[in-house]
């Protein structure tokens, strides 16, 4: 049975490389040290807002009534997301503050969970 692949360390929270690759049909296996791409590096939070994201077409107006959000959220979620993976300017910078910001006023984050956040980790078993 598959399991979702770590992407912190769970004792240092270093990120997290793949060393073995391995077939369940025949067992062959493939030794390296292979590097997440930015697709599996992403929050579960990040990652379900980017498959709303183009199952929505990129239209943040049909996402907010998808995820049931305002155009405010919608729009924050987007900008975290594009600081996510990597592609972050000082507007994303701020922009994604203020979404952290707005989560633990809305009672979806926890101070802590926003402080981890903030300090540009992702959130690893809290």
């Amino acid at each position: 049975m598959a399991t979702v692949l770590p992407k912190k360390c769970p004792a240092c929270s270093s990120e997290m490389h793949v060393r073995v690759l391995g077939c369940p049909n025949c067992g062959t296996e493939v030794q390296g040290d292979f590097l997440l791409s930015k697709f599996e590096r992403l929050s579960e939070e990040h990652l379900n807002f980017l498959l709303t994201f183009i199952e929505c077409r990129g239209s943040l107006k049909d996402i907010c009534a998808s995820m049931g959000i305002s155009y405010p959220t919608a729009r924050n979620r987007l900008d975290a997301l594009i600081a996510a993976m990597g592609f972050e300017g000082e507007k994303t910078a701020k922009a994604h503050r203020i979404a952290v910001l707005e989560q633990v006023k809305n009672g979806a984050l926890t101070t802590d969970e926003a402080l981890v956040l903030l300090q540009g980790e992702d959130i690893v078993n809290l």
